[in-house]
């Protein structure tokens, strides 16, 4: 029997036509924006502020920043109520990338000079609380350098419910063992509003100092 292949390079080509490019699926994820629509810049000063409706004592005009719990350095990270709090800045793994986007790791800091002078502004995830089963934020962090000794240092922004949440997940270092949740807010007794790891994560906004 006689076969016609040129029926067959057609199909095949055609095949071939509707793949996608390589690397196609490989696009940068999605930028982050402030509240005025503006893309997240690395290095630029910015306040994190609650996205309503949030926690029952969480309100618009409430922001973040410092204070010292049970000892007087690090300072811990805490939504402070009445003001925008204290400005942070943002630093993608890549110093080089310009700008912050979703999913990503990244430092984040205080840009403001504290009382703790032998102790950075960075973000970083302490040692579990056993007394409250809680992991918190405090400072004390360093910037860049993604290795197993800054593994706490390395925070994430993501898309939720029409606004951002912070998560703990790092990718910096690729281990099954990495914690993953969301940063959340966690009132103790003394009606400090901690950030922690938590279920429920903390919806926020920023927006540019």
């Amino acid at each position: 029997m006689k076969i016609t292949l040129l029926p067959l390079a057609f199909a095949l080509l055609f095949a071939l036509s509707t793949q996608p490019l390589l690397g196609a699926a490989d696009a940068s994820p999605e930028q982050v924006v402030d509240t005025a629509g503006k893309i997240l810049r690395a290095d630029t000063k910015y306040y994190i502020l609650p996205s309503m409706p949030h926690y029952r004592y969480i309100t618009s005009n409430d922001g973040l920043g410092l204070a010292s719990i049970g000892e007087f350095c690090p300072l811990d990270v805490v939504v402070v109520n009445g003001y925008h709090g204290l400005p942070l800045t943002f630093t993608p793994v890549n110093p080089k990338k310009g700008v912050i986007r979703v999913s990503t790791d990244l430092n984040i800091k205080f840009a403001d000079w504290t009382r703790c002078p032998h102790y950075s502004t960075v973000w970083k995830l302490d040692d579990f609380d056993v007394s409250r089963k809680q992991w918190f934020v405090t400072t004390g962090g360093v910037v860049g350098n993604p290795s197993w000794e800054t593994i706490r240092n390395w925070f994430k922004i993501e898309k939720y419910d029409g606004a951002y949440k912070l998560v703990y997940c790092p990718s910096v270092v690729q281990s099954p063992k990495h914690l993953c949740k969301n940063v959340g807010i966690f009132e103790d007794l003394k009606g400090n509003k901690r950030l922690a790891l938590s279920d429920v994560p903390f919806k926020v906004k920023f927006q540019k100092a």
